[in-house]
């Protein structure tokens, strides 16, 4: 098959636990049965897909670091303390931020785009910690982390110990992170800024660092598109696009260039599977045609194409390529079942063609005898064809008794 099936490294320096995407189990990693061809595996025992998750290269998150007994003295009951000390970032009391110890000024503030260091300690309600990293990085604003953290970072100044707590919706949300954080679980964060620098220049990452980019940010897209945060999944997998497809000053070799295009291809394969989700079919298409451009025989651009069409009602395109990707695998349950409807679908579509085209040359019966007219007008003319034709002879006519009128 066409695409990687490496796993992703998980658990990568100062980026764990809120870079990764939750193990998929059960209902949770599936989101919608009928996209369970989402993933293929390159491994040869697995034939039938229905019980893959649906992306590319989705690993399982880091064992959680064991709780300790001290871990309540900043709990969540912190909140209602002083309330006039507390920030509410979003106005919906949702997201708060308190200062524990003080920075050096508003002008010390980082900015979007930078990369930012901080230390953070996550616990939830009951006191137990969930995370703790004594030097996370990430770019701020591109959604690398938590979003409660990506929207109160940028408002500590530097060295500022604050203390936030965030609403389930800007932390793990619905699906919460297996095993330690439960489904819709607020989370209190303890941060400090350590550092902020602007962001490494593009034309100057050397091959392996352009690659390791790109990958974490095609992974933050795993995790919001497990998270089923479409909108944010195409928002990271873009910027892994725009990374891969940036100028640069610096040669890579042919395995660099092989890498990239690799990103490259679970990215765009990645990005329809989330535009598809949103029905935004003709962004599909592109993101579909694009793989299909580097990569002729990828099985999972040629599902998605297909799927795209067939969406759009444009069956007759459709059939084809499912019938290319069925013959790259031939014992793909999943893609069977989709040509099987598609064709069935098709058939119904003649149909009514069909009864609209007896209908307009006057013989609505469907029992008829259309052999009759069958040797006269062929029934696959298409209907604009017989208009055309009808418009020609009339106006022929009308052009002789202008003739006629003249002489």
């Amino acid at each position: 098959m066409a695409s990687s099936g490496e796993e992703p490294k998980s658990g990568s320096p100062g980026r764990a636990g809120t870079g990764t995407q939750p193990a998929p189990t059960g209902d949770a990693a599936q989101l919608d049965t009928a996209e369970d061809f989402e993933v293929l595996e390159e491994e040869e025992e697995e034939e039938d897909l229905s019980e893959l998750p649906p992306l590319e290269d989705v690993g399982r998150p880091p064992a959680p670091p064991p709780p300790r007994e001290d871990t309540r003295e900043q709990g969540g009951g912190d909140a209602a303390e002083d309330p006039q000390e507390w920030l509410d970032v979003l106005g919906s009391g949702l997201l708060k931020k308190k200062t524990l110890v003080p920075g050096q000024g508003v002008d010390t503030r980082p900015r979007k785009g930078q990369d930012v260091t901080i230390r953070l300690k996550a616990t939830l309600e009951d006191g137990s910690v969930v995370e703790e990293n004594p030097a996370l990085t990430f770019t701020l604003g591109d959604c690398d982390v938590l979003q409660a953290l990506d929207l109160c970072v940028q408002l500590l100044e530097m060295g500022e110990t604050a203390l936030i707590v965030s609403d389930a919706k800007y932390c793990y949300g619905a699906q919460g992170r297996s095993p330690d954080i439960p489904p819709n679980a607020a989370l209190t964060l303890e941060v400090e800024l350590l550092a902020a620098r602007d962001a490494p220049d593009l034309e100057l990452l050397s091959g392996k660092e352009k690659v390791e980019l790109a990958n974490r940010k095609r992974e933050r897209g795993n995790f919001f598109y497990q998270q089923a945060d479409y909108v944010l999944a195409i928002n990271s997998y873009d910027i892994a696009l725009k990374v891969i497809g940036s100028s640069s000053k610096v040669d890579f070799s042919p395995d660099e260039e092989a890498e990239l295009l690799d990103v490259k291809v679970k990215c765009l394969n990645n990005l329809a599977a989330s535009q598809l989700k949103l029905d935004h079919y003709e962004a599909a298409l592109k993101s579909c045609n694009l793989v299909l451009e580097h990569q002729p025989g990828n099985i999972k651009a040629l599902f998605r194409k297909g799927k795209v069409l067939a969406q759009q009602g444009e069956y007759r395109e459709a059939i084809p390529i499912l019938k290319a990707a069925l013959k790259l695998e031939p014992s793909n349950k999943t893609i069977h079942a989709e040509l099987s409807k598609l064709v069935k679908k098709h058939a119904d579509q003649k149909n009514v063609e069909t009864e609209m085209y007896r209908k307009m040359l006057g013989n609505p019966s469907a029992t008829g005898a259309p052999g009759k007219c069958k040797d006269k007008l062929p029934w696959s003319i298409p209907w604009k064809w017989l208009f055309g034709a009808t418009a020609i002879a009339l106006g022929g006519v009308a052009l002789s008794v202008v003739i006629a009128a003249r002489n």
